[in-house]
């Protein structure tokens, strides 16, 4: 899966020849899972039709401020258009362009939206090869690169003019690369292995019947996503869930029971970086189980239970450096609680959940939680969806290698 799946990319394009590859640009933005949206110069639209570019966008192509013609059209937004996008890139970026940018030189809408944008801003330059190392030129790329605006280098190669040099815009599989590879540089968890438990156990009573549990497996599937997403290599160890996850970056390992999540978990502990517990791990298992279906004969029925390895207990024991995450679902005394198992367990935080909170527990789209650290500072945050409480659980993981 591309970094850029999910991303919203603000494109734009200024009027120069290589304006006729960013059909092929958008196409691949879309390919990669990327939203996007296109603003143009009107110079631009001599070298591609905003029809091509909206059709392969899905969406509108913004070019000017308001439509003249139309006294009913709606005012274009540019602070809007800044704002909504994760990334803008300015591509092709014409020496006129690039002087707009440098200095300011606000007379369109893609220099307007530019000026608002406060996502991470990259440009492609493309002009004749005496253009593109004129002082003046030289002079605008220092002047973005301090602005904090990334250039993506033009390659060499016969040009417009029928010249040959450097000046010529990358193709479009160029800049997906350069972006891709850039974001992955910068993702806080890239270069982190994390193992993550989720979903319920099933602990067999016969062949057909087993004791488990309401978990649907959500909370640990977005954890997992969200981490993969900042760059981390994650091994999901997941229980049955009806939960689905394809990302490059993620080796789901499926299980069945208590004994065999712990087997998994134990194979890879030693190589993670950190460990996060959400899985809803049975605490007992029947003593004897039926090699047959067991047959409804008896008035009474009993099982012996006895007590499933504890996962968690186990993993802080043999900690070395791990930063060791585990989550207490409680319905009384739940801060009590929870210290004792950060303690009991060897664990750094704790994530409890409680099913007095309305919107917590099993089969819900929301989790209301409560962080607790291995020194007992208490953070209780508000009800989110689990997307949300993901994220939040992972600025946690971040925030320990960044202290």
């Amino acid at each position: 899966m591309s970094v850029l799946n999910g991303k919203k990319i603000l494109l734009g394009i200024s009027g120069g020849i290589a304006a006729y590859k960013t059909a092929s640009l958008v196409r691949l933005f879309i390919k990669a899972g990327a939203h996007v949206q296109v603003i143009m110069t009107p110079a631009s639209k001599d070298f591609v039709t905003p029809l091509t570019l909206s059709t392969l966008s899905k969406n509108p192509v913004h070019s000017t401020f308001f439509n003249k013609e139309d006294e009913n059209e709606k005012w274009t937004n540019h602070v809007e258009l800044g704002l909504w996008a994760d990334l803008m890139v300015i591509a092709p970026a014409t020496a006129n362009t690039l002087s707009k940018m440098a200095n300011g030189v606000c007379d369109n809408l893609l220099i307007a939206a530019y000026l608002s944008a406060k996502c991470p801003v990259y440009f492609a330059p493309a002009m004749d090869l005496d253009m593109y190392i004129h002082p003046s030129t030289i002079a605008s790329f220092n002047a973005l690169k301090q602005f904090g605006n990334t250039i993506i280098p033009a390659e060499s190669g016969e040009l417009a003019s029928g010249l040959s040099g450097e000046g010529r815009m990358a193709e479009p599989e160029n800049i997906v690369s350069f972006l891709e590879a850039d974001l992955e540089s910068k993702l806080p968890l890239k270069g982190k292995k994390i193992l993550i438990t989720a979903g319920p156990t099933y602990e067999a009573i016969d062949p057909v019947r087993f004791i488990g549990n309401h978990s649907t497996g959500k909370m640990g599937f977005d954890i997992a996503k969200c981490a993969a997403n900042l760059g981390a290599s994650v091994v999901l160890v997941a229980g049955p869930t009806s939960l689905k996850l394809q990302h490059s970056l993620i080796d789901v390992v499926n299980v069945v029971s208590a004994q065999e999540m712990y087997d998994a978990c134990h194979k890879y502990y030693s190589t993670v970086d950190v460990a996060i517990a959400a899985a809803a791990v049975a605490d007992y298992k029947p003593k004897n189980v039926a090699s047959q279906k067991i047959k409804k004969e008896a008035e009474e029925f009993s099982i012996e239970l006895e007590k499933t390895k504890d996962i968690l207990l186990s993993l802080g024991k043999i900690k070395n450096n791990q930063f060791l995450i585990g989550f207490a679902l409680e319905t009384e005394n739940e801060i009590e609680n929870a210290k004792s198992k950060i303690q009991k367990k060897n664990l750094d935080l704790i994530v409890l959940n409680s099913l007095q909170d309305k919107g917590a527990g099993f089969g819900k789209e929301t989790n209301k939680i409560t962080f607790i650290d291995k020194d007992f500072n208490i953070e209780p945050m508000e009800l989110k969806s689990k997307e949300a409480v993901a994220q939040d659980i992972i600025n946690k993981v971040i925030a320990n290698f960044h202290e």
